[in-house]
């Protein structure tokens, strides 16, 4: 796998000399830095390997005021060659350079003391000698220090070989799988259009792939690919790459966009960091300071909010809720830089942790627990850090694209850690089709939530069945996903612990119950409509005696309809269920021998009164027994 070597020193320092002399490229393209003789800009080189491939080198500017363009060029390199000039020594920016790639996770590389035709020996030992004191505690402590002199060549060919043995020593972590690329330069190249140009932080990209510009929603496509100097049609992780992007303007583009597929990333305003402040910073980093944030190719101004604390010491590592004004896209364990907003210098570093954060609030009811969640995350291990996820994301749940760059893990992987939590029944997957998660003790919590509230139902309705499937939808569940509604029911109701019977839902265990003056009105009603047989009684003297209204009574009728006590044939006239099972076998005996009925003829079947013909007819229509044609019933399917 490709590595990319960066420069870091002091301005003036001879970084991009050494850099033309390693690989015979000037990276110096502007007519600004060779009028001024500094570097303003990235600059970008390849250096051939033994083997016929090559190696990206990033140069970077030295100067105090191109700092944000020095991190942005830092922040996909592999290891450093830190430029030292042996007739100045370590000077300001040698130390922020440094800070610098020790915050974004740079652990190795090497010093070049340069410029070593303009010493005497034993000045260049002296140097020597406070370089070594210089780099003690840093990530290059003990590293190897080559004397050299880009004008005479003194000292090439030993740099040279360092660098091949490094880049056949190293094996860089690249990471997920998900391809992101990072602008740090954007132009126009005649006959072919908008470039962009940057360092594969993962992942890889082909010709042809639909593309986005994140935090924006710009869409395009990738025309074609270039990587240290040649068209491919494939760029791996670790490259630097130049996309020819489809049908864009220079001014569609910026520096610190980043080139991923579309879906992949997560622009958010709030990210969750462990932040170390450095122990040369010269005050402590308090509650609500603005501060400059470098992530990527990216600068943007941001507040630091620390839960735990009123503020961060020199050399103190803590959580920290960064707070953008403009939304950012990362990636977990994603390095950023944090500089004072004034006077300009770096001040601090961060571990990204949560890069789809949202407010932590103290009121919040599961406060501690994120809390406590956030602070294992740094350490933990890809299977704890998915089920860590799952449970901060609560009752939202979270999807698999999401967990992507939550965990940093490669898809492979991640979908295996998210098969075995769920085996274990850690995580249960609500909705097959965005892949959504939430932790199992929440769903458990759910379900216990949604059984409460069709047993209160059932309290408070005893003569009804059951609660309508959509009216806990509606309410309870109103905001939890619809899909996450769904498998909690579907969940219950595949334990026996709901019922569905239609739409409506009930608690397992439930019975309808009358209440002891609701039976005895159930009773009197039943008894008074078995002894009026095919000629009920009206239904408002049955229940004047017993000082009860129609709509009182209107449970216990419903309930007596649903056991097939009583059958309403329309508002106030009920037939006791026997005495209409009567009637309908009358009427089907009566079409065993004639065609059609009319009401004189049911007159005459029944000896009913017209107050009873009609209603009856009428509902024998709407039950399908009978179907009218003109003023006669047929018998229907006849």
């Amino acid at each position: 796998m490709p590595v990319v070597l960066g420069t870091a020193g002091h301005i003036d320092h001879g970084k991009t000399t050494l850099v033309k002399a390693l690989t015979g490229i000037d990276c110096d393209r502007l007519e600004e830095e060779k009028k001024r003789g500094i570097t303003i800009e990235l600059g970008f080189a390849f250096f051939d390997l033994p083997d016929g491939s090559r190696m990206g080198i990033v140069d970077v500017p030295g100067h105090e005021r191109f700092v944000k363009n020095m991190v942005a060029g830092a922040s996909g390199i592999d290891f450093v060659m830190l430029v030292i000039a042996a007739d100045e020594g370590v000077m300001p920016q040698t130390r922020e350079h440094l800070e610098i790639c020790s915050l974004l996770g740079i652990e190795t590389g090497f010093v070049a003391l340069t410029k070593t035709d303009m010493v005497d020996e034993e000045w260049l030992s002296l140097v020597q000698d406070d370089v070594a004191n210089f780099l003690v505690g840093s990530f290059l402590e003990g590293a190897p220090v080559f004397p050299v002199s880009s004008h005479t060549g003194e000292g090439m060919d030993a740099v040279k070989a360092h660098i091949v043995r490094m880049e056949q020593e190293l094996a860089p972590q690249r990471r997920s799988d998900l391809f992101r690329l990072p602008v740090d330069r954007v132009f126009t190249m005649k006959g072919h259009g908008t470039v962009v140009t940057g360092t594969m932080l993962s992942g890889s990209v082909a010709v042809g792939t639909d593309v986005q510009l994140y935090p924006g929603s710009t869409m395009t496509k990738v025309r074609s690919l270039q990587s240290h100097g040649g068209s491919v049609d494939v760029a791996p992780a670790g490259r630097r790459t130049a996309i020819n992007l489809h049908g864009l303007e220079v001014a569609d583009v910026e520096r610190g966009d980043v080139v991923a597929v579309p879906g992949s990333l997560f622009p958010s305003t709030v990210w969750h960091v462990e932040l170390l402040c450095l122990s040369s910073a010269p005050t402590p980093l308090k509650n609500r300071t603005q501060v400059h944030v470098h992530h990527g190719s990216r600068e943007t101004l941001a507040r630091l909010y620390f839960p735990d604390r009123d503020k961060l010491m020199p050399g103190e590592t803590a959580l920290c809720e960064m707070r953008f004004e403009s939304p950012m896209v990362g990636v977990y364990g994603d390095r950023c830089v944090v500089r004072s907003f004034s006077p300009l210098r770096t001040v601090a570093g961060g571990k990204l942790i949560n890069p789809n954060a949202q407010p932590l609030r103290k009121k919040h009811p599961r406060y501690a627990q994120m809390l406590e969640a956030l602070a294992a995350l740094p350490s933990a291990e890809p299977e704890d850090r998915i089920r860590l996820h799952v449970g901060m994301a609560g009752e939202q749940g979270v999807t698999f694209r999401e967990l992507c760059i939550l965990t940093d893990i490669e898809s492979k992987a991640l979908e295996k850690g998210v098969n075995l939590l769920g085996g274990k029944q850690a995580i249960a997957c609500f909705d097959k089709e965005e892949r959504a998660y939430v932790e199992g003790s929440l769903l458990d919590g759910l379900a216990d939530g949604a059984l409460s509230v069709v047993a209160e139902y059932h309290r408070k309705e005893p003569l009804k069945n059951g609660m309508p499937r959509a009216m806990l939808a509606s309410g309870w569940g109103r905001k939890l996903a619809p899909k996450l509604v769904h498998f909690l029911v579907e969940r219950l109701l595949k334990q026996g612990r709901l019922v569905l019977e239609g739409d409506v839902m009930r608690c397992a265990e439930h019975k309808v119950s009358l209440a002891a003056d609701q039976e005895g009105l159930r009773k009197t009603l039943l008894e008074a409509h078995a002894a009026g047989d095919t000629t009920p009684p009206n239904l408002k003297d049955v229940l004047e005696p017993l000082n009860v209204t129609a709509k009182e009574a209107g449970p216990v009728l419903r309930l007596m309809e649903a056991a097939g006590e009583l059958v309403k044939v329309k508002d106030g006239m009920y037939f006791h269920g026997a005495a209409m099972d009567k009637l309908v076998g009358m009427v089907r005996e009566y079409f065993a021998t004639h065609d059609d009925l009319g009401p004189t003829e049911f007159r005459d079947l029944t000896g009913l009164s017209r107050k009873y013909l009609i209603p009856l007819l009428e509902y024998f229509d709407k039950a399908k027994v009978t179907i009218r044609v003109g003023d006669k019933r047929k018998l229907r399917g006849s």
